[in-house]
C-alpha cells in the first residue's frame, strides 16, 4: 500500500512538472484555462504529489515491507551529510542569486540532482531508490529541456554577487542544520549524525 501511494504521489509531482517543460502544451492549457486558474491547478497537483510522497513513504517505512535491495557500506551515510550540505547552498542560491547562481545556471536543479544522489548512496532499499531515482530522473530532465526552450520563460531575475553568494551560504548552511538536527530525527525518524544508519 505504501510503495502504491509514494509511486502515485511521484508521478502527480513530476507529472506536474513535467508538463510545465512541455511549452507548447502548457500554452495551449493557459489559453483555455487562463494563467492563473492553470498555476493553481498545478500547484494544487503538486502539492497533493508532495503529501503522497510523505504519505507512501511513511506506509512504506511503519508497515513492514521494507524490501532492502542492497545494503550500502557505512561510509556512505558519512558522504551522503556531506554532500547534502553543498546541495541545500545550491537551492538556497536559487532564491539569493549571485555568483553560484551565475556559474550553475540552475542552482535549484543542481542542488536537488546533488540531494538525490547523496541520498541514493547512502540508501538501498527499494522505496528509497523509488523516490530519490526517480527525483534525480527529472531533474535530469528538466535541465535538459530548459537548454532547448525557445521561449523566455518569465522576466530576468536580477542576479547579485560575492555579497549573495556569501548570504547564500550562511542561511543554506543554517537550512541543513536544521534539516540534520531537527527535521531528520523528528519527521523521518532517523539522526543525520551519530546514528548507525542514515536512512532518507
Amino acid at each position: 500500500m505504501g510503495l502504491a501511494v509514494l509511486v502515485l504521489g511521484l508521478v502527480l509531482f513530476i507529472g506536474a512538472h513535467v508538463l510545465v517543460s512541455l511549452r507548447e502544451r502548457r500554452a495551449a492549457l493557459v489559453k483555455q484555462l487562463g494563467e492563473w486558474p492553470y498555476k493553481g491547478a498545478v500547484a494544487l497537483v503538486s502539492l497533493l504529489g508532495i503529501v503522497l510522497i510523505g504519505w507512501g513513504f511513511a506506509e512504506y517505512r511503519a508497515g513492514g515491507g521494507w524490501i532492502e535491495l542492497w545494503n550500502p557500506p557505512t561510509w556512505t551515510r558519512h558522504l551522503a551529510a556531506l554532500l547534502n550540505w553543498p546541495a541545500i547552498v545550491m537551492v538556497t542560491a536559487a532564491y539569493i542569486p549571485g555568483n553560484i547562481k551565475r556559474t550553475l545556471k540552475h542552482p535549484m536543479l543542481s542542488g536537488v540532482k546533488l540531494w538525490a544522489v547523496a541520498h541514493l548512496l547512502s540508501n538501498g532499499d527499494l522505496g528509497s531508490i523509488l523516490l530519490f531515482g526517480s527525483i534525480l530522473a527529472w531533474a535530469v530532465y528538466d535541465r535538459i529541456s530548459l537548454k532547448r526552450r525557445s521561449d523566455p520563460g518569465g522576466p530576468p531575475i536580477p542576479v547579485g554577487g560575492r555579497r549573495n553568494d556569501i548570504l547564500a551560504v550562511v542561511v543554506g548552511t543554517v537550512i541543513y542544520l536544521a534539516l540534520a538536527f531537527v527535521f531528520h530525527p523528528l519527521v523521518i525518524g532517523r539522526a543525520v549524525f551519530g546514528s548507525p544508519a542514515l536512512g532518507t
